[in-house]
């Protein structure tokens, strides 16, 4: 049975204001992880480990590929000379080699490898460790949720709600030359801009009254006639 087209958007349309009113009623930070790893010292020491396993893998790769260049090399130029056996045989040595090399390095770098299983047994201690700083962080600043800026890019952030520099802090991290750069970024965004209300200006009691009776002499229509002269005071004779 087809359900409704009808259905299906009120359906999504409900879900997307349901989520919505969730994330209205909490509050909502974000980090930078990648920025927390590269400043964190045991996160770096950690990466160099795992970069010495890559190079190392790298070199026993680049002697294979070698021995299989050489071995193509040796076929190519003695193709003529050597008889069919000495042609099977070589080329078999070579399916040998590039069969060595792929299995090698599928046994490295393949999915679930053995690097994805080095990165996890090294850098598990790490992330727990930033994941305990995170949280309290969020605790202590009173937020329900945080984003991870490097993992899921926003649109739009607001660096006043970064927690980037106290998780490092927390994690004992001297952050002191990238204060400055963030509380330029939070000063910049207009939405931190506070717009400076006029205050109305106060008028002193007595002023107020004078300027009322002013305006009500001004409202007084004008009149055309002459102004009335007072008659002379005679004065009796002796």
């Amino acid at each position: 049975m087809k359900i409704p087209k009808s259905n299906i958007t009120f359906s999504i349309l409900l879900l997307l204001l349901i989520m919505s009113n969730s994330l209205y009623s909490q509050r909502v930070a974000f980090i930078n992880s990648q920025m927390i790893r590269s400043k964190y010292p045991e996160s770096q020491a950690a990466e160099q480990r795992i970069r010495s396993f890559v190079d190392e893998w790298k070199r026993e790769m680049g002697v294979m590929q070698k021995n299989i260049d050489n071995l193509e090399f040796e076929i190519s130029k003695n193709r003529l000379i050597w008889t069919e056996e000495e042609k099977g045989q070589k080329e078999k040595d070579l399916i040998s080699l590039k069969e060595q090399y792929d299995g090698f390095a599928k046994a490295k770098f393949s999915p679930n490898g053995e690097y994805d299983i080095i990165v996890k047994q090294i850098m598990l201690p790490i992330d727990q460790k930033i994941a305990v700083a995170v949280q309290g962080v969020a605790n202590s600043r009173k937020f329900d949720i945080v984003f991870d800026q490097s993992i899921q890019p926003l649109a739009y952030v607001n660096f006043k709600f970064d927690l980037t520099l106290e998780v490092l802090k927390q994690l004992g991290v001297d952050v002191s030359e990238f204060e400055k750069e963030l509380q330029d970024k939070i000063q910049k965004d207009p939405a931190n801009v506070q717009k400076e209300s006029v205050k109305p200006r106060k008028v002193s009691r007595t002023k107020k009254q004078t300027d009322t009776r002013e305006m009500e002499r001004t409202d007084e229509p004008p009149t055309n006639e002459p102004p009335t002269e007072e008659p002379p005071v005679e004065v009796p004779k002796k």
